[in-house]
């Protein structure tokens, strides 16, 4: 059995990181094909400290908790649910609420930790691995021989998308602002670009061009990017860390017959984010079982120093991923 109430992590109102505060919330109840998963482990994400920030609400239905990826141990199921067994462990994308002791999801969004990697690891796939698998493969279209750029390429969806898009066969540059931060890019197997010091615009265009390229910063990177694609070359938006609105010239878009496209992940359907589920279980967790793609973990929190983590995130200075320790007796 399970308590009535649990700690969680909360945004006491939109603000720096000072405004997450450690509360005591009622253990949520698993609705219709949904599971209740003890947290050992909870990943912190970017849109995190966006919805901290007050800019990036959570969905109707969802929990007002931060946190949208979570591992842990299965303990309750909702009518339906029929894949699962109490006592299983998961990693699971969330809608929200990660950042607590218990966290619901649907039972569909959940998958298994893979082969030889702990729950702390686990942790820190399903955000990272959903909008990379939805981005780079099925959005994107990468293939093998292609030419692929992906900015901020020490965050955790970068480390995870040089990996895929090796895995896939393609060449494969990166962007960061430190040389600590291109040596970890060219100990996966990439092209690093020190935007500090380089054009990547240039590095590319000597390279022919970039078949696809997966931008998180925007602003004064989408013209760019746009210069830097080949001829018929694909652009995919995940975020804007520069700001959504810049002035373009479309002249270009059609001279080189481009694609321009972009998704967020949260507000997708849960057909939607079960069929990614289902694509990463087959094609991605062999290969992170067999040690092809591999997590890499910047550093642990306890969830009551949720505010350090969004410290950390927030000064960019980390390379790879930021976790919060949930459960006490967690491994």
């Amino acid at each position: 059995m399970f308590p009535d109430a649990m700690t969680a992590v909360e945004i006491a109102a939109p603000g720096d990181a000072d405004m997450l505060r450690v509360t005591s919330r009622p253990v949520p109840v698993p609705r219709h094909d949904q599971i209740l998963i003890r947290v050992a482990y909870a990943g912190v994400n970017r849109p995190d400290v966006l919805q901290r920030q007050g800019s990036y609400a959570p969905p109707s239905d969802a929990s007002d908790l931060p946190g949208l990826e979570a591992s842990g141990e299965i303990v309750g199921m909702g009518a339906g649910v029929t894949r699962w067994k109490k006592g299983e462990q998961v990693c699971a994308l969330l809608p929200g609420g990660g950042y607590a002791e218990y966290a619901v999801c649907h039972a569909d969004h959940a998958l298994r930790i893979p082969y030889g990697l702990s729950l702390r690891d686990g942790a820190c796939l399903p955000e990272t691995a959903f909008t990379v698998w939805s981005n780079v493969v099925t959005r994107g279209r990468l293939t093998g021989g292609e030419r692929f750029l992906v900015h901020g390429g020490t965050s955790g969806i970068g480390m995870m998308a040089i990996q895929v898009a090796r895995a896939l066969g393609a060449r494969v540059f990166a962007t960061a602002g430190s040389d600590q931060k291109c040596a970890a890019i060219a100990a996966l197997g990439a092209t690093a670009i020190n935007y500090r010091t380089q054009d990547f615009t240039k590095v590319i265009a000597a390279e022919d061009g970039a078949d696809l390229i997966l931008d998180m910063v925007g602003g004064s990177y989408i013209p760019r990017n746009i210069r830097a694609l080949a001829p018929d070359g694909r652009l995919v938006m995940i975020a804007f860390l520069e700001g959504p609105k810049v002035e373009l010239n479309f002249a270009q878009i059609m001279a080189k017959r481009l694609t321009v496209t972009g998704s967020t992940l949260r507000p997708q359907s849960d057909a939607a984010k079960a069929e990614i589920a289902e694509a990463l279980r087959k094609s991605l967790w062999p290969l992170i079982s067999a040690g092809t793609v591999r997590v890499t973990i910047d550093s642990e929190f306890a969830l009551k120093d949720a505010a350090e983590a969004h410290r950390r995130m927030e000064g960019s200075q980390h390379i790879g991923k930021i976790v919060l320790k949930v459960a006490g007796d967690a491994d």
